[in-house]
């Protein structure tokens, strides 16, 4: 089991970057775990961003964010940071991370994933 934490969420202009993190909470770890970031815009399902594999560090990413946002891992910090750049009002959204076992074929769907964070909000506006 992992318990999770988001951080780095704000305000912040059009074309400005903005780091996130998804922290492993005192006591629990992501272990063999995959970590993707999703987000979800009112109204909007979850929409997958990108994942890395904690133990192997390997990352797959949404083709709508490829070359914009990218995913690291923190292993001083126990963390995966999303990094990303060029934001624009459409990336407005709750970000979230979750942590589970996906196949490749399930990667990118929300339901794979069993540990979830709360989220944070970025806003994206002038």
């Amino acid at each position: 089991q992992v318990r999770l934490d988001e951080s780095g969420g704000g305000l912040v202009q059009p074309g400005n970057s903005l780091r996130l993190s998804c922290a492993a909470l005192s006591g629990t770890t992501f272990g063999d775990y995959t970590v993707a970031w999703f987000r979800q815009a009112p109204g909007n399902e979850y929409e997958f961003l990108g994942s890395i594999k904690w133990s192997g560090g390997g990352t797959s990413y949404a083709n709508s964010v490829k070359g914009r946002f990218s995913i690291s891992r923190d292993r001083p910090m126990s963390a995966v940071i999303l990094q990303m750049n060029n934001l624009q009002p459409e990336d407005t959204a709750v970000y979230l991370c979750g942590a589970g076992r996906p196949t490749q074929s399930t990667i990118q769907d929300a339901r794979a994933y069993y540990y979830w964070g709360s989220g944070t909000q970025v806003i994206v506006s002038s």
